[in-house]
């Protein structure tokens, strides 16, 4: 389809069929299988596991996540975010505590995610509660951090309106000058969150949309139970 019939369909407000525009986008689903007798049964072992495959396979923005949260109002909202730890306590990712996102965990707590790797078929899905991680792990962590993504935190006030792009770069400049030859210290509003999961799911792609999907839900502190999910 070309590029003038799609603009004046959509100023026709008639519904575009991505199949037709690019037909590669129909793919059938064949690199691998997800069994029971083959998943382990702690699903943070097989987290580990499916994560270490999609970094050995130099899967792009390996640990690129999408956050989706609910507001006070009950307002959803999704964004991708990057995750940077996990262990058998959670899955942990950085942001600034004056964010929407923050906000929204603070009003209600429960979170959900997204990772997905469309080189290997896979998603896992979590969903739980997030809870905010001592000052001191976020500290180490923004220790390491590239110079001018510490400076950056101090100005980024996620969402707040700004005048335009000179503006935002005359106080990334005031910051710059202002920590000038001396180490950059962790902003009062900015941390890290840990999502405390009740459930994960991996998802595995297979032909005919027949997709593998096996879910863990915790029944107590550290038991889960497996389930078969159909596609």
């Amino acid at each position: 389809m070309k590029k003038k019939q799609l603009k004046l369909m959509m100023k026709r407000n008639v519904c575009i069929d991505v199949d037709s525009v690019m037909p590669r986008f129909r793919t059938e689903y064949s690199k691998g299988k997800l069994l029971e007798r083959s998943v382990s049964k702690d699903p943070f072992m097989q987290f580990t596991s499916w994560f270490e495959t999609a970094v050995k396979a130099r899967t792009p923005s390996v640990n690129a996540m999408t956050l989706a949260t609910i507001s006070k109002g009950k307002k959803p909202s999704a964004r991708v975010v990057l995750l940077k730890g996990f262990s058998r306590e959670g899955f942990v990712f950085f942001t600034s505590y004056v964010s929407p996102k923050a906000r929204d965990m603070t009003a209600s707590g429960k979170v959900s995610c997204v990772l997905f790797w469309p080189q290997l078929e896979r998603q896992i899905r979590i969903d739980g509660r997030a809870v905010k991680i001592s000052r001191n792990v976020s500290r180490y962590y923004f220790d390491k951090r590239p110079r001018g993504s510490q400076l950056a935190a101090w100005i980024s006030h996620q969402s707040q309106r700004v005048g335009d792009r000179k503006r935002l770069e005359r106080e990334f400049n005031i910051v710059q000058r202002r920590f000038a030859s001396k180490p950059v210290p962790l902003p009062p509003n900015w941390g890290g969150y840990r999502i405390v999961p009740d459930t994960i799911e991996f998802w595995q792609g297979r032909a005919n949309r027949l997709n593998d999907r096996i879910r863990f839900y915790r029944i107590k502190k550290n038991k889960w139970k497996i389930e078969r999910l159909k596609p």
